[in-house]
């Protein structure tokens, strides 16, 4: 075994011995609760310990998968994603768990959440009713790409995977990091644009501003909105269109 094997299996038996610990530090009471996915991995549980800010109602029934733990976004956030969105129609084109989804159901007349996952579907279904705006949410199970040319909205929010929670640890992340196997950050901005030019588009922290300025095309603006949680940088929203508030 090379010496790039051993320090391999020295730090995952250093990350197995760390789950280990923190799963003997909880009370075997609480970790018995503990929904089956944090049980299975305990990587989770600094998400299970913020669960109220991911969603307020967590106590009323919502349900999340292991993804949708570290990928759905806090409730502060999307509820002043969803005020700055509203309008008469509005497509989450990745929709997950339904945390922004339920949001703009709240400010919204009618949202189109679409989901490549049928349990993120089920899961966000879920949730909604736990909100109690079932009603003003369609939920779809497709591809988001293959559906663009079906879809019409005066806004489109886009809410894609970032690539699990690793990235963090780059100190810029580019554009075309976003879903690399289906063209990038930017071939999606473009084929949205087809849909409308009201696009919000949800990023992580440390996106690189240029690239997402250059979005816009010459002549346009891109406005780019940092979002804090507990006075920590949590992400970043890029407006589009008619959602710009500001001309600086």
């Amino acid at each position: 075994m090379g010496v790039d094997g051993i320090l391999k299996n020295k730090r995952g038996r250093k990350r197995e011995l760390k789950n280990v610990t923190k799963r003997q530090r909880l009370n075997p009471k609480i970790f018995k609760r503990l929904p089956a996915e944090i049980q299975k991995d305990t990587s989770l549980l600094k998400y299970w310990h913020s669960r109220y800010r991911l969603f307020k109602k967590y106590d009323q029934g919502i349900k999340l998968d292991s993804e949708s733990w570290y990928s759905a976004t806090p409730e502060v956030i999307s509820r002043m994603i969803a005020k700055r969105c509203k309008c008469d129609l509005i497509i989450d084109g990745f929709c997950g768990a339904g945390s922004n989804s339920i949001q703009f159901a709240l400010t919204s007349k009618k949202v189109i959440a679409i989901d490549i996952d049928p349990i993120k579907i089920e899961l966000a279904r879920n949730n909604a009713k736990v909100y109690g705006v079932s009603d003003r949410i369609e939920f779809i199970i497709g591809d988001y790409y293959a559906l663009i040319p079906t879809l019409k909205a005066d806004v489109v929010f886009l809410a894609p995977p970032w690539g699990g929670p690793n990235y963090s640890q780059k100190t810029t992340f580019n554009i075309d990091d976003i879903m690399p196997s289906y063209g990038g950050g930017k071939r999606l901005y473009e084929l949205t644009h087809q849909i409308t030019k009201n696009i919000a588009f949800f990023l992580p922290k440390n996106i690189e501003h240029k690239q997402c300025i250059s979005l816009a095309g010459p002549g346009n603006l891109a406005e780019i909105e940092s979002n804090y949680l507990n006075n920590r940088l949590n992400s970043k929203t890029l407006y589009y269109g008619d959602l710009i508030t500001t001309n600086s």
